[in-house]
Order: C-alpha cells, then structure tokens, then sequence
C-alpha cells in the first residue's frame, strides 16, 4: 500500500462517513446543512485525489482500487441515512437500485478482470453523468432545507430517481458489453 496524497485523501473520505452519520442525526437544525457540507467535502476529494495522482504521477494500483470502493461506501451509507429518516418506497427503491448496480458492476468488472477482459467495462460517459446527478442529489437531500425559498428536497428527489433510472441504463449497457466480449472471446 502506497501512502501518497491522494491515497490520504481517499482514506479521508472513508473516514468521513461516520461524522456525515453523527452529524446527520445531531438533534439541532444545522444536521442536514452540515452532514451535506461533510458530503461535498468528501465529494471533492475524490475529485482532488485522481487530480493529484495523475497531476504528481502518485497513481497506484491501491488507489485505483481504494478509490471507488470509498465512493460506494460513501454514496451507499448516505443513502441508508436518507432512507431511515425520509422512508417511503420510491425512495428505498431508488437506494436499492443505486446501491444494487455499484454490487454487481463491481462483481462484474472482478469477473472481467479475471478473465483478461476488465478495460471492456470502463466507467462510461453515461455512468459519469449518473454519478454526478447522484451525488448532487445527495446533496440536496442531506441538506433538508429550503434555500432563498426554494424547496431542495422536490428537487433532490427529482435527481435521485433520475440517477436510479441512469443506474439502470448503464448497468443493462455494461452487462452489454460484457456479454458481447465474453461471446466474442
């Protein structure tokens, strides 16, 4: 294991799961503001530390390894809160899927790897897109309070179940393209 920057930075965002937890169920009225403030702070470093490990040359294959690992754990766990105290059935639902996908992409690309075929079930575009209004919507449902007036919980919501629907549709395109390799092989 390579103790580097960003490797320090991804440890960070694990670590940074319980206080989202603690901070989320604080009985005072700034646990959502400041749990979702806690989020976006891991969210950045795992923005800062692909920056840091191709920008200093720091990549490894640890990092590339703890990397998503720490994202899921982080996306899933926030999930989890926001079920727990929002509950309904759309809600879980869209948690089961998100959290559903990241299992068996992570299966599969353990899968492809051992049959020589892991760069065929890269992140795409499309899931770069439903990760960004995933944690957005994360975000916005941490937060649990009106902005200027404007109720960010409708539109956390709006994102979350558009980013379960993009789950969906890059799963069904991963799976894809790991069949067609696996056919062709």
């Amino acid at each position: 294991m390579t103790l580097n920057i960003p490797n320090l930075l991804t440890w960070l965002r694990i670590a940074l799961i319980p206080l989202i937890v603690v901070v989320f169920y604080l009985p005072v009225s700034w646990s959502g503001p400041a749990s979702a403030a806690i989020f976006a702070l891991a969210g950045l470093t795992d923005w800062l530390d692909g920056y840091l490990a191709r920008k200093l040359g720091q990549t490894s294959r640890f990092g590339a390894f703890l990397d998503p690992v720490a994202d899921k754990l982080m996306v899933a766990a926030a999930l989890v809160l926001l079920v727990d105290k929002m509950g309904g059935v759309l809600l879980a639902a869209a948690a089961i899927v998100i959290i559903g996908r990241e299992i068996a992409i992570s299966a599969l690309r353990e899968w492809m790897a051992e049959i020589g075929q892991r760069g065929k079930v890269a992140v795409s575009s499309l899931g770069k897109v439903k990760t960004t209004a995933q944690m957005v919507a994360i975000f916005l449902l941490l937060y649990q309070q009106p902005v200027l007036g404007y109720d960010l919980h409708t539109l956390g919501l709006v994102l979350l179940y558009a980013a379960a629907a993009l789950t969906l549709w890059s799963m069904i395109q991963y799976l894809r393209a790991a069949l067609h390799r696996v056919n062709a092989a």
